[in-house]
């Protein structure tokens, strides 16, 4: 029952809003809380309200199922409160969330922060690391794909196809809910990320876990990694692709990127990638720089490839 401003930042997965109350309307019961008190300000809500009860049971009844409806709203209090009466009147079988999406956040970031037996796939980009890890998932591994969740696959680059990205708040709770299918007391296999995939950022806990895990480093030739990125990124609006090569600018330098563009405009796709993975492989180095030896296994590619490479990795505990 939360407002839309409320949902977008963040929900309970699979949660419909239907919220008691629109952002300005929200606000106007707020302020009126602060400056004249509670009573004037339920006043105003049940104002508001009153006049849009019946639109509020008509706009439920696509999403009820078996007679039964369970509520929330921030704290599970009068929004939740007053619309579970009514859907009680209605007839319905309702439950109320105790504690709201504020007690549903509490559990989120407790989970996140419980111990994991993590492994990462490393490797610089156009190794394949997404291919692999959905590979693994085929042949039984417990996988958190971290960039599919944020709608983005890193880099400048990485949000060009994507849909829109939740927020950083909505991308825990989405975590969480992929963590909630898995056997914790099994590994778990995610890629190395940088604390941030586009705007969607990392959950400090798992964050600093994923920081202590062991990595398994791809390596890969020159030339395969860009025909992959080719084939991943080829299809893709040259417009797009021309502002994520002036995004990089800085890093590349002005001359490198003027060429990139111009190749481009060309259509030779190889050369684009080949120019911007200069930068992306310094990058991704000494964010590995990051590990201790220790940390490290790396891993050569060999004739099954990706197969082969999963293979191998299912038989590390």
């Amino acid at each position: 029952m939360r407002s839309p401003g409320e949902y977008g930042t963040g929900h309970i997965p699979h949660a419909t809003s239907l919220p008691l109350f629109d952002d300005a309307e929200r606000a106007v019961v707020g302020t009126a809380y602060v400056q004249q008190g509670r009573a004037e300000a339920i006043e105003i809500g049940l104002e508001i309200v009153g006049r849009k009860m019946a639109d509020y049971v008509r706009s439920v009844k696509p999403h009820v199922r078996d007679n039964k409806i369970y509520i929330h709203c921030w704290r599970g209090g009068m929004r939740s409160g007053s619309m579970a009466w009514l859907y009680d009147l209605a007839g319905y079988e309702v439950t109320v969330l105790r504690g709201g999406y504020k007690a549903y956040r509490h559990h989120v970031l407790d989970t996140l922060a419980k111990p994991l037996s993590l492994r990462i796939i490393g490797g610089r980009t156009g190794t394949g690391k997404t291919e692999l890890l959905q590979a693994m998932a085929a042949r039984g591994a417990q996988i958190i794909d971290l960039e599919a969740l944020a709608c983005h696959r890193g880099s400048a680059f990485g949000g060009i196809g994507q849909e829109a990205q939740p927020r950083t708040e909505h991308y825990e709770n989405l975590i969480h809910l992929s963590l909630s299918a898995l056997d914790m007391t099994r590994p778990i296999w995610l890629e190395d990320e940088s604390k941030s995939i586009g705007r969607c950022v990392i959950p400090d806990a798992l964050w600093r876990q994923m920081r202590r895990a062991p990595v398994y480093v791809i390596e890969s030739p020159m030339e395969e990694r860009i025909t992959r990125l080719v084939r991943d990124y080829g299809g893709c609006p040259r417009e797009d692709l021309e502002a994520a090569i002036r995004a990089i600018e800085r890093r590349l330098g002005n001359e490198a990127m003027k060429t990139a563009i111009q190749a481009l405009h060309d259509g030779r796709l190889d050369e684009v990638v080949s120019i911007t993975l200069r930068y992306y492989d310094r990058a991704y180095d000494k964010g590995l720089s990051a590990y201790t030896a220790g940390q490290l296994t790396r891993m050569g590619r060999n004739d099954s490839g990706i197969a082969g490479l999963a293979d191998t990795l299912m038989t590390y505990k």
